[in-house]
């Protein structure tokens, strides 16, 4: 017998019927494949979104703060301070808690970081560093407040990230001095969180060499919620978190982005998640029932938690 396009050009009526059940069974399970990666569109909420991550080779993280968990907006999985185990059957990996904003403790992070432990998940924390205090005073404030969290831990878990949120308005100068406090206390370089800001481009861009150096030490946390944000009269939207890298021309790549912000607008939370070319993320987390603010990092698991380690800090 011989096929030419899946037409029978000889052999009996018989041994054609068999051809056919035979090509129907091998052609069910590539079906059954693209019936798995269909369904409803991800950005509408709708059906069983899979974790995004996976087929990217990216690992997920969420960062939450006093202001999470955010209010319920369609069915599906919850969340509180005290139970995250949500977070993780849904495919994260990490956890990363608001320590405190510009003087003020987070009223939330020490149950988080509990949860975070009791789920498995790694956790870390983030200070948001502000112009109108002490550079230094917050330092002491956050690696004081991590050293507390850090004692209280159990046995065996992983170091605790630590991260340092650093406004919009706030020169490298005062970057780098909280980043040498925090090591100076703990050994511990913080990664670098810095928003899509032209201020910040501009300064990256004429920072001299000892800056430079310093900064580069970080890992460096971006924030990019969609390939049109940041378009202003200076620099147009990066587009992506390469295009981003490339305007602060002061890193070679990035190793965490914060890819999924939370807006507060019209009486409640809206998500803003990046959906644009191969990163396609959705607009709710899994099976998550209210926004979240989500990031991914740039590697392996076992990459993420060699990370976590030489970023982290034990306390002990």
């Amino acid at each position: 017998m011989v096929l030419q396009e899946g037409i029978v050009v000889e052999g009996d009526w018989n041994r054609s019927r068999l051809l056919v059940v035979v090509r129907k069974i091998l052609f069910l399970p590539v079906l059954l494949l693209l019936v798995q990666c269909g369904g409803s569109d991800s950005r509408s909420g709708g059906g069983k979104a899979a974790v995004p991550s996976r087929g990217q080779g990216l690992q997920q993280i969420i960062n939450v703060s006093a202001y999470d968990p955010k209010e319920r907006q369609r069915s599906g999985r919850g969340y509180t301070q005290y139970n995250v185990s949500a977070l993780r059957a849904n495919g994260a990996q990490g956890l990363i808690a608001r320590a405190g904003k510009g003087g003020n403790l987070d009223t939330k992070c020490a149950n988080f970081i509990k949860s975070a432990d009791r789920a498995g998940l790694l956790a870390g924390v983030y200070y948001r560093v502000q112009k109108h205090r002490s550079i230094r005073s917050q330092a002491d404030q956050f690696v004081n407040r991590a050293k507390w969290l850090a004692a209280r831990r159990p046995a065996g878990v992983a170091p605790l990230l630590l991260c340092g949120d650093y406004d919009g308005d706030l020169s490298l100068s005062q970057i780098v001095a909280f980043m040498d406090r925090v090591e100076e206390r703990t050994g511990v370089i913080p990664v670098a969180y810095l928003e899509n800001s032209q201020e910040l481009k501009l300064q990256t861009r004429a920072a001299n060499s000892r800056i430079r150096s310093k900064l580069r030490r970080a890992p460096y946390w971006l924030a990019l919620y969609s390939n049109t944000s940041g378009d202003g009269p200076i620099f147009s939207a990066p587009g992506n978190p390469r295009g981003l890298v490339k305007q602060y021309r002061m890193w070679s790549d990035w190793t965490m982005w914060q890819y999924g912000g939370v807006e507060w607008e019209g009486g409640r939370s809206k998500p803003k998640v990046y959906h644009h070319g191969r990163y396609r993320f959705p607009r709710y987390f899994g099976n998550m029932d209210r926004p979240l603010e989500r990031n991914v990092f740039k590697g392996s698991r076992d990459d993420l938690r060699a990370f976590w380690t030489r970023h982290g800090f034990i306390g002990r």
